[in-house]
């Protein structure tokens, strides 16, 4: 997929809440080989209106059950996440395609 894009002339990105190092870190474990760009305070996120703030009830979830502490990842106090979405943007910033999902097993497919 990613050549075939490469091909076009085009460029995948993933846009994340999580501080550089932990974003980095995450790129290299997953061995990915595209950009892997940090949104800091989910700024971008915001501006397309997909920012939630988890719930108290979630927070322990998040805590115990996955050990993942958003605070440290993200870098700011405010259990917030991205609704997973994805997105072609043109060369003019016009967006071609958008597929968002609250639920993030469900995604693009890599066809569309």
């Amino acid at each position: 997929m990613i050549p075939d894009l490469r091909a076009a002339g085009a460029a995948l990105a993933a846009v994340s809440p999580m501080l550089p190092d932990s974003s980095l870190s995450m790129a290299e474990k997953n061995a990915l080989e595209f950009a892997v760009l940090s949104d800091g305070g989910n700024a971008v996120s915001r501006q397309y209106g997909l920012v939630f703030e988890l719930s108290d009830e979630l927070r322990p979830v998040y805590e115990k059950t996955w050990k993942t502490l958003l605070p440290q990842y993200n870098g700011d106090d405010s259990w917030e996440l991205p609704i997973p979405g994805t997105f072609v943007i043109d060369r003019d910033a016009i967006v071609r395609y958008a597929f968002v999902e609250p639920d993030y097993t469900q995604r693009a497919e890599p066809a569309d």
